[in-house]
């Protein structure tokens, strides 16, 4: 029977193979669309309708999709200006209160997206050629920015708990794990 620690590393993995292979399969059907759009529009003189806004709510959806996994493994863009201020056995300091921050500010935007998405679907707001609705994919980006601000608070927690010695070697901390995003 697998411990809790393999357990959660074995639902993390799902999670992370999940969103990873809907963006994927997303990021493939934007580009088979182009694709066809192109091949119509030069080939046969007769280009895809919509494929602007397709391509635009497909674009969206990678992105917001691909956020959980960007934050858990920390592979946003960062600048090193304060890595050389702080003693390597105070990096875990560092680690907790800038992902407190970005844990803080995800749940705002997650909040506000999740009201906008709210709005569109009350007044009905739709796309101006193919009319969707845009309340979905405003609630998924809410939902995944959600799961961003979960997974990077999950992150924080790791550092600090690596930190203070609770979880020995094999944290966020530890070389062998890179920086602590390999699940």
């Amino acid at each position: 029977m697998p411990t809790s620690s393999t357990l959660w590393l074995r639902v993390g993995r799902f999670m992370q193979l999940g969103l990873e292979g809907v963006a994927g399969a997303t990021l493939f059907a934007m580009m088979l669309l182009t694709t066809a759009d192109v091949i119509g529009r030069y080939f046969f003189n007769s280009p895809i309708l919509g494929t602007v806004e397709l391509t635009q709510l497909m674009l969206a959806a990678v992105v917001f999709l691909s956020l959980p996994v960007v934050c858990w493994r920390e592979e946003h863009v960062s600048v090193d200006l304060l890595d050389a201020i702080f003693p390597p056995r105070l990096i875990w300091i560092r680690q907790v209160i800038v992902n407190l921050i970005v844990t803080g500010a995800l749940w705002v935007m997650a909040r506000r997206v999740w009201a906008l998405a709210e709005r569109a679907m009350e007044w009905g707001d739709v796309t101006e050629f193919l009319r969707i609705p845009n309340g979905y994919l405003i609630y998924l980006i809410s939902i995944m920015l959600a799961a961003s601000a979960l997974l990077t608070l999950l992150r924080a927690v790791l550092y600090f708990l690596e930190g203070i010695r609770v979880v020995e070697r094999g944290g966020p901390l530890s070389p062998e794990k890179g920086k602590g995003g390999d699940t």
